[in-house]
């Protein structure tokens, strides 16, 4: 038996994830969880990235003083395209800020006014939000950032993390590929990018691929938390990279995923990127995933309107479990209105904002917490539905089946909204698909695992899977009607 441990991080919390291997067959346990909160400072919202480091090394501790494991070995995954630039002597110098800050969209506008929309696509083929790593790099340029004149690397958040765990400085590929300034079609840095906005391209590493070997934890965690040298190795280290590697497709029918959680990256797998005049409308991206598959995407505000509104009444002194809404959202009215989830993205008071869009809009308000959360859900799978017909127009294939993974699979009132709203089947899980990703992609770094079909063939021995088949209910396609004219509106 092998085991690998991944560190799998996402927006709200982290996890350290035990994964054992044998006979094909993949056992997890949560070794170690840890919330994931931002810091808010004077200049800005940055992430806490010492005290995440932190808790990596308490995962560490647990499995070699606590649990005595030996380990064949540890990878990091995290969000996309946050990072920290490091400087000549190896220290940080500009900290990692919160894809959220607001210094983001002034320097979006300006970038795009200067680079141009269609130059950066047609170098990039990703989508455009302010949030991508061009336009924080350049916000640090517009601030007159002095880390950004004596950085010596930008690593991405899990480059940041290997780095501190193994001593090695690289970008690996799946998060290079999120940044809106590398190259999918050359495989490559944009540097024409950054001589257009004036950044510098010696910041820029080498990058590797998912599922090498990086290096060797450092002898002092070794020393520290009681384990034997163990590799450390690229996985694929965008979490979407890793859950999209899991999904447990056996490429019988013609297939779409949805990586379900604080956002919902909805996509296919497609052998070269697609970046042409169609792809720049829909502002599609093309991301890279293991074995140079490119990720077809969309990102789409996903269940963190649930969470905001979840927030905001905590704030207010009433306290739901995730399930407690789901259960009463369930038993809410249907279709009492419509939103468009892209236009929450920012945080803060999310039930009056859901309020004014609806009275904006002349739509009936929510009357009740159950009703914000029917709204959230059934709008969510009205723009999958949405993203839908725009990959399917894209690549002229029909899609049959939507393979929901994620923690966001678990919401079974979701899964069967998506198949009513869509028409499709839908299979949900696994939950741990970034988790089973992570570490399956260590074990093809090991020589333990020959590809990524055989990677999904584990998945899909390894783990529960629920099918829900669609039910044709006309009141879908009327809500889908009012969707599209308030999305065009």
């Amino acid at each position: 038996m092998s085991r690998y441990l991944a560190f799998d991080l996402g927006a709200e919390s982290g996890r350290a994830i035990l994964g054992a291997l044998e006979n094909g067959r993949l056992e997890l346990e949560e070794l170690h969880r840890f919330l994931n909160e931002p810091v808010r400072l004077p200049d800005g919202l940055y992430w806490d990235t010492f005290r995440l480091f932190h808790d990596i090394r308490e995962g560490l501790r647990i499995a070699g003083r606590e649990r005595r494991l030996k380990l064949d070995g540890v990878a990091v995954d995290t969000w996309g395209v946050d990072f920290g630039l490091v400087d000549a002597n190896g220290e940080i110098c500009l900290n990692p800020h919160h894809y959220r800050d607001s210094r983001n969209q002034g320097a979006y506008e300006e970038a795009l006014a200067k680079a141009g929309r269609e130059k950066i696509f047609a170098e990039t083929g990703i989508q455009f939000m302010a949030l991508n790593s061009l336009y924080q790099l350049y916000a640090a340029r517009r601030a007159a950032s002095p880390g950004l004149w004596s950085a010596s690397r930008l690593l991405f958040m899990p480059d940041l993390f290997n780095y501190w765990l193994c001593g090695e400085q690289a970008n690996e590929l799946t998060i290079a590929s999120t940044s809106q300034f590398f190259n999918p079609a050359a495989m490559r840095w944009s540097l024409a990018l950054f001589d257009s906005l004036g950044l510098p391209k010696a910041v820029l590493g080498r990058v590797l691929p998912p599922g090498q070997r990086l290096g060797i934890l450092l002898d002092e965690i070794c020393s520290t938390c009681a384990l034997d040298p163990v590799p450390v190795f690229t996985t694929a280290s965008h979490d979407t990279a890793s859950a999209v590697a899991a999904v447990p497709a056996a490429g019988d029918r013609p297939w779409c995923y949805i990586s379900s959680g604080t956002w919902s990256l909805m996509g296919v797998e497609a052998d070269a990127p697609v970046i042409n005049e169609k792809s720049l409308e829909m502002n599609l991206t093309n991301e890279i995933g293991v074995e140079g598959k490119i990720r077809l995407l969309k990102n789409i505000a996903g269940l963190w309107i649930v969470q905001e509104c979840r927030r905001q009444w905590l704030l207010e002194g009433r306290e739901y479990s995730y399930a407690e809404l789901t259960e009463m959202a369930a038993g809410a009215p249907p279709f009492v209105a419509v939103i468009d989830p892209d236009s929450f993205i920012e945080p803060g008071e999310m039930p009056r904002r859901i309020t004014e869009f609806c009275r904006r809009t002349a739509q009936k308000e929510p009357e009740s917490h159950a009703q914000f959360i029917r709204v959230a859900l059934e709008s969510l799978a009205l723009r999958y539905r949405q993203v839908l017909e725009m990959l399917e127009e894209l690549t002229g294939v029909r899609v049959e089946v939507i393979h929901i993974v994620g923690g966001g699979s678990r919401n079974g009132l979701l899964n069967q909204f998506v198949a009513a709203a869509t028409g499709r089947t839908v299979v949900a899980g696994p939950a741990e698909a970034t988790a089973a990703g992570n570490i399956l992609v260590q074990a093809m770094g090991a020589g333990e695992i020959e590809g990524l079909t055989a990677l999904r063939r584990v998945v899909r021995d390894s783990f529960y899977l629920e099918t829900i088949e669609p039910r044709h209910d006309p009141a879908w396609d009327r809500a889908y009607e009012a969707f599209l004219r308030i999305k065009a509106a």
